[in-house]
């Protein structure tokens, strides 16, 4: 008889429990813990300001910006490994990987000098004689933005490598055969193929972007506030932990929604055909 694969995952499972389950168990405790008793006080209390809730809503959007910004880039750089050879190959994946080996902290400081009024973005855009002087793009949503992507972009790229690996170039020849230009060949064969690849790269952006404090904190400044920087508020500065656990909360099931929708998608059995 063969045996189970139970006492293998039992260590794994243990692990779950004791550094996830539970302390997301006491967070969620924590969020309804009122002055007199337990009660919904603090969700009330963060849904009940207007400021709250466009916090909440410009972090979304922060996502969901990233999402596109890293998807228009990813792609190409996708197919250009597709219709390369292997050292070129080698070439794209090592450049991919390189950003992942350095520290987040690093490459938001380093974007300070990329985003300031001297950067290389600044003297282009003087060079190009789009502006008359020096511009900043610190403490911007469009910056926060760019910076976000060249973060997250290796969280795209890699799952669509992946998946085209596994495609066969005689669809794509196919289709030429049959009258299909580059753009029809791209639209009706190759995106199909690449949307599971797409899909798992949507999610690992947008849950890494909605929970990037540091980059937040550094490139959007005080003006452009996201949910991590407000629960860090309550934490550190108002010591209103029952609030922050209720923020917390509220952000896990706003972003855990739309990465839930997105793994329901990329389960579906068409693209999972695909896959």
């Amino acid at each position: 008889m063969r045996s189970s694969g139970a006492p293998y995952l039992l260590p794994m499972l243990l692990l779950s429990v004791v550094f996830f389950v539970t302390p997301l168990a006491l967070l969620v405790a924590y969020s309804f813990s009122g002055k007199a008793g337990i009660s919904l006080e603090n969700y009330s209390a963060f849904l009940g300001d207007p400021f709250n809730f466009r916090v909440l809503m410009n972090t979304v959007r922060l996502g969901v910006l990233t999402v596109i910004g890293t998807t228009l880039l990813g792609i190409p750089i996708a197919l250009l490994y597709w219709h390369s050879g292997s050292r070129t190959r080698q070439i794209i994946i090592f450049l991919s990987l390189i950003p992942m080996l350095t520290s987040n902290v690093v490459r938001t400081f380093a974007w300070i000098v990329i985003l300031g009024r001297q950067g290389p973005i600044s003297q282009a855009l003087l060079g190009l004689g789009f502006t008359g002087q020096p511009v900043s793009l610190m403490f911007t949503e469009l910056g926060l933005v760019l910076t976000m992507c060249q973060i997250d972009l290796p969280l795209i790229i890699l799952p669509l490598i992946a998946v085209l690996s596994r495609v066969n170039k005689q669809l794509t020849d196919a289709a030429e055969v049959a009258g299909a230009g580059p753009w029809r060949v791209f639209l009706t064969v190759l995106l199909p193929l690449m949307l599971p690849g797409l899909l798992a790269g949507w999610i690992l952006v947008f849950a890494s972007t909605s929970a990037s404090f540091v980059t937040q904190a550094v490139i959007g400044g005080a003006r452009n506030v996201y949910m991590p920087q407000l629960i860090y508020r309550e934490v550190g500065v108002l010591f209103d932990w029952p609030l922050a656990s209720a923020i917390a909360v509220v952000l896990l099931l706003s972003t855990g929604s739309l990465l839930l929708a997105l793994s329901a998608i990329a389960r579906h059995r068409r693209l999972v055909g695909h896959a």
